[in-house]
């Protein structure tokens, strides 16, 4: 599927867009936005602008406008996988053709002038947690003597979360209140959150329906991934820690999941798939319904991926986000995308259009790699030290803290995943 919209010298006329680090016209993702007072629209990231893909719909593909009259991306990820083609190649040439420069430039915004939505109205939300150097770090914490349950290496972990409060990069993250057990205590107190944390993940766009009932195979499942973002599942340990047994994660995981407002789709990732790394010796094979021989030859995603924190002493000091982390999300996932998708499915749930899959947590093996506080500060037993001498063991008020997310491979342009930011304000 990789064809010349993927070109690494196609050029935009748009000015500053061949140099995007995120948005250049190889990407060309999906969102919603608002400009100014108006509506929300759907449009396209081209370097620092938004392209009204509402307001030209005539001239892209008969079989899209009625979609991208819509609000959200939904209808438009309902639409079969050729249409969404037809729309890439529609846009591509719009941007790359200098002769359409003056009839399609008023429809661009500066980025900085517009208002990012949610781009789907999300029917559901589960998260997975399939990133094995995460469970692992997690584990011994707890269970030093067996960091992965038996189930771990047969069976993609996953649980529902609450998709009524997943939000936009940029929505403040309100510290949550819980029940949390001191150290030492006999009896739980209510409180706010001490021990708030991030969690570094990728999030899988469902596109199509499939009936209630209805199965996904795993050679059809990749199919069913119209696109991703980056994805930060806001996590307080303190409150986890108290109520996740028997039945898993509640209050510490409900009060906010953050998004990237783009959608980087999978016709733009296509470069970017690449074989699935082989399992360690003595790990068991999938079962027969988890394996297929195209998957793992070609069903793992190259993403760079990054989280920088920001707090307010730096910001104050004039310093830029520090680094905590750097990790790629091949080899943080122990299960492809597609094997995630194919498992949901498997006992006949119906997946729709605007659904949302996190991958959990993507941790490397090494320092420097972790995709938590948790797991940077060792239980918070071993504090970060930031360059201007601060330390943290997990997130403060007034602490940013950004996802960063780049594709990445020789021969092609590097695309981005734009923000995924929050900032921590005190607990209400």
């Amino acid at each position: 599927m990789i064809d010349h919209t993927h070109d690494a010298h196609a050029s935009s006329w748009v000015a500053g867009a061949d140099d995007h680090a995120d948005f250049p016209v190889q990407n060309l993702p999906l969102g919603v936005f608002s400009a100014g007072s108006g509506h929300p629209r759907i449009g396209t990231a081209i370097g620092d602008h938004v392209l009204d893909l509402t307001g030209i719909a005539l001239h892209l593909p008969v079989a899209c406008r009625g979609a991208l009259g819509a609000t959200t991306l939904n209808a438009l990820f309902a639409l079969p996988a050729a249409d969404r083609w037809a729309l890439r190649h529609a846009v591509f040439t719009l941007l790359t053709d200098s002769a359409m420069a003056q009839r399609i430039a008023p429809h661009l915004h500066h980025m900085a002038d517009c208002t990012p939505h949610l781009p789907f109205r999300i029917g559901d939300y589960t998260d997975f947690y399939v990133g094995i150097h995460h469970a692992t770090a997690i584990g011994k914490l707890f269970r030093p003597d067996q960091p992965l349950l038996p189930n771990y290496r047969h069976v993609p972990i996953g649980y529902h979360g609450r998709a009524s409060s997943v939000r936009v990069s940029g929505t403040p993250v309100n510290r949550p209140h819980g029940q949390i057990m001191p150290a030492g205590a006999v009896a739980p107190v209510h409180g706010a959150c001490q021990r708030l944390d991030c969690e570094l993940e990728l999030g899988l766009w469902i596109a199509g329906d499939n009936a209630l009932g209805q199965t996904i195979p795993i050679a059809q499942a990749r199919d069913r991934i119209g696109g991703l973002c980056l994805l930060n599942d806001w996590s307080a340990r303190d409150i986890q820690a108290w109520e996740y047994q028997p039945l898993g994660p509640f209050l510490a995981k409900n009060f906010l999941t953050t998004v990237s407002p783009w959608v980087v789709t999978a016709e733009a990732l296509a470069p970017f798939w690449l074989p699935q790394p082989p399992r360690a010796a003595g790990d068991p094979a999938p079962l027969d319904y988890l394996t297929d021989a195209d998957d793992q030859a070609q069903g793992a995603l190259s993403i760079d991926l990054a989280i920088m924190l920001s707090t307010p002493a730096m910001r104050a000091q004039g310093l830029g986000p520090h680094p905590l982390a750097q990790t790629n999300s091949r080899n943080a996932m122990y299960w492809t995308p597609a094997q995630i998708v194919c498992h949901h499915a498997s006992g006949g749930c119906d997946l729709h259009a605007g659904d949302l899959l996190g991958t959990g947590t993507l941790s490397g093996p090494a320092q420097g790699s972790e995709g938590s506080l948790m797991e940077m500060s060792r239980g918070g037993r071993h504090p970060i030290v930031l360059p201007n001498g601060e330390t943290r063991r997990f997130l403060e008020d007034g602490d940013e803290l950004a996802l960063i997310g780049h594709a990445r491979r020789d021969g092609y342009r590097a695309i981005g995943f734009g923000p995924c930011i929050g900032r921590v304000e005190p607990a209400r």
